[in-house]
């Protein structure tokens, strides 16, 4: 079993800037990496950005150049530091578990469902 707790949302003005982190605790299993997804109102859910195990980042296009996933010293916690942001980027964000490996590609979330109660961002025009 794995714990997620996110933190960090809140709400911005287009431009401005948010830092969301996710503390893992439990299993952590070698092959479980972390990541982070959103849902918008009436969209599907969507990969953001994810840390594979060779010290790697995975960003969705629609957030390159304007996001920065780190690793806390402990390895159990994630940092998405979120710049520039825009209207479209107003959504639930959610840590989840993933396998580790996806060397580049936007993984989707891991069989096993292990995700974070959440943290709101939203940014106004």
């Amino acid at each position: 079993e794995v714990q997620l707790v996110e933190s960090g949302g809140g709400s911005v003005q287009d431009g401005g800037s948010l830092r969301l982190s996710c503390t893992a605790s439990g299993d952590l299993y070698s092959t479980f990496c972390m990541g982070w997804f959103r849902q918008a109102p009436g969209k599907q859910r969507e990969g953001v950005a994810f840390w594979d195990s060779d010290g790697s980042a995975t960003y969705t296009d629609s957030v390159k150049g304007r996001s920065t996933l780190s690793q806390g010293n402990a390895k159990n916690t994630l940092y998405l530091q979120m710049n520039s942001l825009k209207p479209e980027d107003t959504a639930m964000y959610y840590c989840a578990v993933v396998v580790c490996g996806f060397r580049g590609v936007v993984p989707g979330p891991a069989p096993f469902g292990y995700w974070g109660q959440g943290t709101r961002v939203t940014v106004s025009s």
